[in-house]
């Protein structure tokens, strides 16, 4: 058995296991920056609510418990 093949392949094998780590996690990356910048898109899409002068002040500050 040639040793310096054996070790030669396994140095191979754990740098093309390196480089695909690597590109995984730049995948992994850019697919949170898309998620993020889909996110930010949508709440940036919320439209602003109205304030309604004509209800009462003290409308909405209790919340009824009984049933």
């Amino acid at each position: 058995m040639d040793l310096a093949a054996v070790a030669n392949g396994t140095s191979n094998n754990i740098s093309d296991a390196g480089v695909s780590q690597t590109v995984a996690l730049d995948v992994l990356k850019q697919a949170l920056n898309i998620d993020q910048e889909s996110a930010t898109a949508l709440i940036q899409a919320i439209p602003q609510s109205p304030t309604v002068p004509n209800l009462p002040a003290n409308l909405g500050n209790h919340v009824n418990t009984t049933a």
